[in-house]
């Protein structure tokens, strides 16, 4: 499929008694990497969830067009991949044998997945850990196996819910490392992340707070405009507004 891209058009969406997005207009462009920055009940999880088709906006829209041109969710869902907060292994397998059980999932002949099994434990640097038990690798290394298993499909879209949360300081900047290498290769990343030095490191940036959009663009580009040093002074000065 042709490089993907996403718009939300004033989306909004309640979660029990908590207004989780306010009129949320976001565009996340094409084979960039984009960061949905904010603390927690900013709406993060929500915006990707909605994206991801997990829950519906209340009021709005979420249009997908890809090669420039619109297309269905249905058409674009098989070449999206979602990677939650708390994934869902296994701590009993291992790297190896979750890579076999979501090739059964997402059922690749061999030939598309021996060469796709062998890149991802090569960017991950997991190729060494292969017999290693989810439950015994570090915070870090855990964090790759999800996106292993997430990128074994070979998405165009790639959504993840606050990967680097928890991870080492070393762990992270290689995690980073492995996003931009994805986003070169044209695919859409969206992440999230309450670490507002995170923010960047992204192609774009979405500041969100109580589930509306605080400041969206380049991330130089928005600290000029605003005048700020960082986002963290950014952040404070607009949800204190």
């Amino acid at each position: 499929m042709e490089s993907v891209g996403l718009e939300l058009k004033g989306v909004f969406k309640k979660l029990g008694p908590n207004q989780a997005l306010a009129g949320v207009d976001a565009v996340f462009e094409p084979g960039l990497l984009h960061g949905l920055i904010g603390p927690d009940g900013a709406g993060k999880t929500t915006l990707l969830r909605t994206l991801i088709g997990l829950l519906r906006p209340d009021a709005g829209t979420v249009a997908f067009h890809s090669g420039g041109c619109p297309v269905s969710f249905e058409e674009i869902r098989p070449a999206m991949a979602y990677m939650p907060q708390q994934q869902s292994l296994y701590s009993d397998l291992s790297v190896a044998e979750h890579l076999e059980f979501f090739r059964e999932l997402y059922r690749l002949p061999e030939e598309v997945f021996g060469p796709r099994r062998e890149e991802l434990l090569r960017i991950t640097r997991l190729d060494r850990f292969q017999d290693r038990r989810a439950g015994q690798l570090s915070g870090g290394m855990y964090k790759k196996l999800g996106l292993m298993c997430a990128l074994l499909q070979s998405p165009s879209v790639l959504l993840l819910d606050e990967p680097t949360n928890g991870v080492d300081p070393i762990s992270r900047r290689e995690f980073w490392d492995l996003l931009r290498d994805l986003s070169a290769r044209g695919i859409l990343v969206v992440l999230s992340t309450a670490y507002m030095d995170e923010a960047e490191r992204c192609a774009r940036v979405h500041l969100l707070e109580t589930g509306r959009l605080l400041a969206e663009g380049e991330p130089r580009a928005v600290l000029e405009r605003e005048k700020a040093k960082n986002f963290s002074e950014l952040y404070l000065r607009k949800a204190g507004a």
